[in-house]
């Protein structure tokens, strides 16, 4: 068995449920100046770690347990290629129109955008919210006008392991991380998506732990 070391808004996060306790998500975002989606998988991680109750219409309230809680060694060691799913990818030239319809026909929040079959940018629903209200024609600018650029994506690789995919997600503020295998190309190195892992990978995890 190992233990899980919490990081520094997981503890601040337990020590105002200690302190408000009965607390909602809600007003324990405002506290930490942050918003509720940011703070998903920390509770997540908490609740499924049995540090956290979550009393339906009531809020969190703390388990009174010790402050590191005992879980699998599988599940600390888990890697990444082990929950990952598929990642939606398309063209540079992608005209945002059809990128729209590629985010909801497969239900995802982020799509990862590749120039001859490398990862080169990544994209967003709050992205394409942004261009659907301003005055571009969605159907003549292609996707990598408004796409985030590498080197500024974040990523992991397929041994990396989930706690530090976790991590990654939790720091960054994302919602999930393209799953990268790192080729040379031009005499540099360059990425091919081959998954992603989001929040929800993550939480599916620590239930399937917590259930056992």
């Amino acid at each position: 068995m190992t233990t899980i070391k919490f990081t520094s808004r997981q503890e601040e996060i337990m020590r105002l449920v200690k302190e408000f306790q009965p607390i909602t998500s809600e007003k324990i975002a405002k506290k930490l100046n942050l918003t509720r989606a940011a703070l998903r998988a920390d509770l997540s991680i908490l609740t499924m770690s049995g540090m956290l109750d979550a009393k339906p219409k009531v809020g969190y309230v703390f388990s009174n347990r010790e402050n590191k809680i005992s879980i699998g060694e599988n599940t600390l060691t888990t890697k990444v290629k082990d929950i990952m799913s598929k990642a939606v990818v398309v063209g540079e030239n992608t005209m945002v129109y059809d990128a729209v319809l590629e985010l909801f026909l497969n239900d995802s929040g982020t799509l990862f955008i590749e120039n001859d079959g490398f990862l080169v940018g990544a994209a967003s629903r709050k992205d394409f919210l942004k261009t659907a209200i301003g005055s571009s024609d969605m159907h003549k600018v292609p996707v990598g006008i408004i796409m985030t650029r590498m080197p500024n994506i974040v990523f992991v690789e397929e041994d990396d392991t989930v706690i530090s995919a976790a991590k990654k997600i939790i720091d960054h503020e994302v919602d999930c991380l393209p799953v990268v295998r790192k080729e040379i190309k031009d005499i540099k190195e360059s990425y091919k998506v081959v998954g992603k892992v989001s929040k929800t990978n993550i939480t599916k995890l620590f239930v399937e732990a917590a259930s056992k």
